[in-house]
């Protein structure tokens, strides 16, 4: 039914629309090679997300603004580093878990999904990977815990598809590295305390270097006017001469292979996040059309719908 206040119109509909109704359609068995350790971390992240991100991500996506009150309660449910070691602040659960929880994450929105995927295999990763014992310690319970919020820089403004061409490089300096450079459409940068850099040094190596919020000359302006991933914020990094210890680089890497590990992680849970956004978009076109009524029936029981 529709309503027009001051030239508006309002839908009734829009309230039940908001709420999160979503049934899990299981047509070909699928649930039946999972465990249940799987089961029920999907039942607990689909739970949280019914009763957290659904009722307000629309809200925020609106305003383009980042629900980041939403950090602690993934945290709290395992989404970040689900399939690392729990000694290390993961979850230690395999990876068919991991995808499912980016699975039921995207099925509330992508923007929720990127902030977790970011934390956990975009940071909390290649510390694990190829980090020290001292750098594990010190940051991964805290990121697993979400006590610390992370991000990934390796995409430049000129550089994207050609990671190998970056410009961002350190230089010896003693005791540290000077770090110069930029990196662009960062996954949240904007609220950052730390992010994994990737910079090539003085012979032409791509080293990783973790870069703290408080270090002089490390600047992360918000990008604003996205069209897409409305509730997920996005920066830039920029590095101005900023002293980094030598202790912060990642000792275990020295080449493109470190960030290309790193991001065929994220990707992983990007495609299972694929699945959980069609899933969704499943749901509730069935319902929709189980409960639109046109010629004294719903269009569910016309042929074409069903076809469709």
């Amino acid at each position: 039914m529709y309503h027009k206040e001051n030239d508006v119109f309002t839908i009734d509909v829009v309230k039940k629309a908001r709420e999160d109704r979503y049934q899990h359609h299981d047509y070909y068995n699928i649930d039946e090679l999972l465990e249940d350790s799987h089961l029920m971390a999907r039942q607990a992240v689909r739970d949280w997300v019914k009763s957290e991100v659904s009722p307000i991500i629309e809200s925020y996506a609106e305003r383009s603004e980042c629900p980041t009150h939403l950090f602690k309660g993934l945290a709290e449910i395992g989404a970040f580093g689900p399939s690392l070691p729990e000694e290390y602040g993961g979850g230690g659960m395999d990876e068919i878990a991991y995808g499912i929880i980016m699975q039921e994450l995207e099925r509330g929105d992508s923007g929720i999904r990127s902030m977790a995927s970011v934390q956990g295999s975009l940071v909390m990763y290649p510390i694990y990977k190829y980090g020290s014992e001292a750098q594990k310690r010190k940051y991964l319970p805290k990121l697993g815990s979400g006590e610390l919020i992370g991000c990934f820089g390796l995409t430049e403004p000129d550089h994207g598809s050609n990671p190998s061409g970056m410009t961002t490089n350190i230089k010896d300096d003693g005791d540290a590295y000077i770090l110069n450079g930029a990196k662009m459409w960062i996954t949240n940068s904007p609220v950052a305390d730390i992010a994994v850099v990737w910079a090539k040094d003085e012979a032409g190596k791509i080293r990783g270097v973790i870069v703290e919020r408080e270090m002089k000359g490390f600047y992360t302006p918000e990008i604003k006017g996205k069209w897409s991933l409305r509730a997920s914020v996005t920066g830039e990094l920029v590095f101005e001469d900023v002293r980094v210890p030598k202790s912060n680089i990642l000792p275990e890497i020295a080449s493109l292979r470190g960030p290309l590990s790193c991001l065929s992680k994220a990707r992983y849970g990007i495609a299972w996040g694929a699945i959980g956004a069609a899933l969704d978009c499943y749901d509730s076109s069935l319902r929709y059309a189980q409960e639109r009524q046109q010629f004294g029936k719903p269009i569910a029981q016309f042929q074409l719908t069903q076809k469709n």
